[in-house]
């Protein structure tokens, strides 16, 4: 079938529905309006909603919201809590301790608590009423490319009404090209298109490979009495138990309104056992003591999961090409060593706007000013932090003690360190096979799940409001499923099977025969990308599935 896309043509196409986005689409009709121009500037998102993909009980640091809005508070801006103190603890299998200091880049007094999913739609409303052309449920799904092949001149969006086979059903509806001057690729952590344009202009020469934690976050209820009443901060950071200190991550409990907390855990997809479960991990931390006490007589009311890039400055990709320039977390913008990414993802949205406007002064798009981008933001005071914990996420990959040497080092000297640019290890390459293929996975030590303050993968995935049409094609793609059930299966028993939050891979053995089969679930999918991350033969490829689909988050 031969289909053929209406073309729409804007000046500036955004794509992502997230905070650097949706700043720096506000920022250039900000500046359009003060220069008396006219500009077109259009937002494509792939959630059914600005904000439904959204998913991050998280502290924002207002510094660049108030750049770009001096008087938020006066706007009904979405606040959760005000930040009155930190505590950071360190945990054992049954005790915690109170750590003696909290490192200057977990100071967040005054900072604030926000829902990702609200502040997004709250930005989402300005950019609206300031004449951004928002499309939600349109999914990025090519990027177009001019007659070089070398300059990028828009995206196409995703077909709607596909049936399994891929054929076009009764219901069909063909995506658009939509044709900007300038593109600003803003998909988030492993975007689908960032690195399709990766593939063909290697966006990452040079640079070190991009690394992941997964974090399974949720929202919990709690009764009027609780923690938060009496505790000196309500900001709480864990370390410790129960992923040990090899393997980067922790955890984290930040006090919401009425009576609510947003609580998850991170787990460094840098891990090498083959039978480590993250969400398995995420629960093992709710049962131990000291948190148990926090959220007792809760009740989980949302649960999302979601990949954060923690590279940092030495896995940047190319912050620009031709015609299109990168911000947000899907460019590894964000501070790993504070744990914050909004607020230098909004500033990475506001540099490029202030380039963009330049870029497009005149009649013909200035590339020269618009690959200026990328100095400004690394000269900004986002940059300069980013810069500053830029060999955080190596010393992190380290075992102990080398970790805590590397770390030392880094902390008293700025960021540099004992070695400047630490190497990285791809995600992907550091399983380790399993010693007896042949055993059985141990039995799971996370339990007991009640239901309620304490639920498995599958009422999570309820509870995330995800939704995906079952008859679309998959939008997993598993290249070789005979890989599945054999060499992977023999050297890491499927790890598939446990480091997806959602259940969404299965493997079915039949009792007659012994043969295996990889079984999909796509609607239970979280679109956090740990697979296409993660999966040792890269065997896994994630690509978005029909424009609105996948979660609704609007609490967390």
């Amino acid at each position: 079938m031969t289909t053929e896309y209406e073309t729409i043509e804007f000046d500036v196409l955004f794509v992502g529905g997230g905070p650097a986005c949706l700043a720096g689409a506000i920022r250039l009709m900000q500046t359009a309006k003060e220069q008396k121009r006219e500009i077109e500037v259009a937002l494509i998102e792939k959630g059914a909603e600005i904000g439904s993909h959204a998913v991050s009980g998280a502290i924002l640091n207002p510094r660049a919201l108030k750049a770009l809005i001096p008087d938020y508070l006066e706007k009904n801006f979405p606040l959760e809590a005000d930040i009155r103190g930190d505590e950071f603890y360190f945990l054992t299998e049954k005790g915690h301790y109170k750590m003696p200091m909290v490192p200057r880049y977990l100071h967040n007094e005054g900072f604030h608590v926000v829902s990702q999913s609200k502040l997004c739609r709250w930005l989402g409303s300005i950019a609206e009423d300031m004449g951004v052309n928002i499309f939600p449920g349109f999914t990025g799904k090519k990027v177009l490319y001019a007659d070089d092949g070398k300059s990028i001149i828009g995206v196409r969006t995703g077909d709607k009404g596909l049936g399994r086979d891929g054929e076009a059903k009764a219901n069909f509806e063909p995506g658009y090209d939509i044709l900007a001057r300038v593109t600003v690729f803003g998909e988030g952590a492993r975007g689908n298109l960032t690195k399709e344009i990766d593939a063909h202009l290697d966006l990452y020469d040079e640079q070190l490979p991009p690394v992941y934690e997964t974090g399974i976050k949720e929202v919990i209820q709690l009764p009027e009495h609780n923690y938060f009443n009496t505790s000196q901060g309500n900001v709480v950071h864990v370390l410790g138990y129960p992923l040990g200190l090899n393997i980067p991550g922790g955890g984290f409990i930040y006090q919401m309104k009425d009576n609510k907390i947003a609580i998850g855990y991170l787990t460094g997809l840098c891990y090498e056992d083959p039978a480590l479960d993250p969400y398995e991990e995420f629960i093992k931390f709710k049962h131990h003591p000291f948190i148990a006490g926090i959220i007792k007589g809760g009740k989980v009311v949302e649960q999302g999961a979601r990949t954060v890039s923690t590279g940092g400055f030495y896995t940047f990709p190319r912050l620009t090409v031709n015609g299109a320039v990168f911000v947000g977390g899907g460019a590894s913008i964000h501070n790993t060593p504070a744990l914050k990414g909004i607020h230098v993802a909004m500033k990475s949205g506001l540099v490029a706007a202030d380039t963009i406007q330049e870029a497009l002064a005149g009649e013909e798009l200035s590339q020269t000013l618009l690959d200026d981008y990328a100095r400004r933001f690394r000269t900004s005071w986002a940059g300069e932090e980013i810069y500053e914990g830029r060999n955080f996420a190596a010393a992190l990959a380290r075992k102990v003690p080398t970790k805590f040497v590397h770390l030392g080092a880094q902390y008293v000297s700025k960021g540099r360190g004992i070695v400047e640019r630490l190497g990285l290890e791809e995600d992907c390459l550091t399983l380790k096979p399993l010693k007896n293929a042949d055993a059985d996975m141990p039995d799971s030590k996370a339990g007991p799940y009640d239901g309620e303050l304490y639920i498995d993968k599958l009422t999570g995935v309820y509870l995330s409001k995800t939704l995906h049409r079952e008859d679309q094609p998959s939008h997993l793609l598993v290249h070789d499923t005979d890989l599945c059930v054999t060499t992977c299966y023999e050297t890491y028993k499927s790890p598939c099977t446990r480091f997806c939050p959602g259940n969404v891979y299965e493997i079915e053995t039949d009792g007659t025969t012994g043969q295996r089969k990889l079984k999909l679930n796509p609607s239970n999918c979280f679109h956090c990308k740990t697979c296409d991350i993660k999966d040792p033969y890269r065997n896994i490829t994630w690509v978005c599935p029909e424009g609105g689909d996948g979660p609704g988050y609007n609490i967390v």
